[in-house]
């Protein structure tokens, strides 16, 4: 169904206007709502209004307006429409993680994806006099967002990003109390061995939720999935390092991330070929032991960050290419 959702352009002093299609057909991927000519630029800019339901986008300056259904197969859709154009820049607004799917589904094809803060767009929307509410208008801002500032292409939305860190923060809690516990059990008294079993049992239940919740999320975000299946092809690298690695989000404290990468090395100099054989040459002019593995650790996460850079399996890494 073709619908006006916009008044003339005047209001931003482009040279086009809004018209109803003459044909009113649906385009090869979604709805089209509307069609506008302009002549400001030739770079397409993208917006994506996202809401539950719908993908709201809308393109500059020639102001072609879809919507795709917020699925699976609407998003693959959506990314395929969106790649055939080329597009300078594309944005979207942050909606609570809504967003997530769509934005990791468009940085995986290598488009240039922005997810932005929704203050950023209001003040925008105030500043040019668009301060009506709707999805087809929502889209439209950030099209013209895109078209006028090019943000810098960002993969995902910080939020995401900061929860999967809090999650390894607590798993990192979690292994660091059952420790402490385990420790204490030998030396406790035997009336309070029971509560520290208890506690263990428990720690181990909100262990295995949290490994849970952190492969959902790899799951559900497809960046986050290409990313830890690359990282898991490299020999001696575990759920817990890739896990760790994949969304680049450290922990704060620089010596339990560095803990992690390290019992990583320990597992890729016994069976990764390439750090394997680097441990060895190390050893054998007399390196000592820790000073061998650390070395390795700073060739293995070099080795990591390139393979995440240029998208290549970890079959090159064996080989040593």
């Amino acid at each position: 169904m073709v619908r006006h959702v916009l008044p003339p352009e005047s209001s931003y002093g482009c040279q086009g206007r809004w018209s109803e299609p003459a044909s009113g057909k649906a385009g090869p991927h979604g709805r089209l709502l509307t069609k506008e000519v302009s002549v400001e630029t030739n770079a397409v800019c993208i917006g994506i209004d996202v809401s539950k339901a719908q993908l709201d986008v809308a393109q500059r300056p020639e102001g072609q307006r879809l919507v795709f259904a917020q699925t699976p197969v609407g998003i693959e859709r959506l990314v395929a429409h969106v790649r055939s154009l080329n597009p300078s820049a594309i944005v979207l607004e942050a909606t609570g993680g809504l967003e997530v799917p769509v934005a990791s589904a468009l940085a995986v094809a290598g488009l240039p994806v922005a997810v932005v803060n929704p203050r950023q767009l209001r003040d925008f929307a105030k500043a040019t006099g668009r301060l009506a509410k709707t999805d087809a208008l929502d889209a439209y801002v950030l099209a013209r967002f895109a078209e006028a500032g090019r943000p810098a292409p960002r993969q995902l939305p910080d939020a995401a990003a900061h929860e999967f860190s809090a999650l390894l923060s607590r798993r990192r809690q979690l292994i660091e109390m059952r420790v402490a516990e385990h420790n204490r059990l030998g030396s406790a008294p035997r009336r309070i061995q029971p509560q520290i079993r208890k506690h263990l049992t428990w720690l181990d239940r909100q262990g295995a939720a949290i490994e849970e919740a952190l492969a959902q999320r790899i799951t559900a975000t497809p960046i986050w999935r290409e990313r830890d299946t690359l990282l898991q092809s490299v020999p001696g690298v575990g759920p817990t390092l890739s896990r760790t690695l994949v969304a680049d989000a450290r922990p704060g404290v620089a010596v339990p991330w560095c803990a992690v990468l390290y019992m990583g090395t320990l597992a890729a100099v016994r069976w990764n070929p390439v750090l394997k054989a680097f441990y060895q040459r190390l050893r054998a002019v007399g390196k000592a032991p820790k000073v061998a593995l650390v070395a390795c650790m700073r060739k293995l996460l070099t080795i990591l960050n390139a393979m995440l850079k240029h998208r290549t399996p970890g079959a090159s890494v064996v080989q040593g290419t």
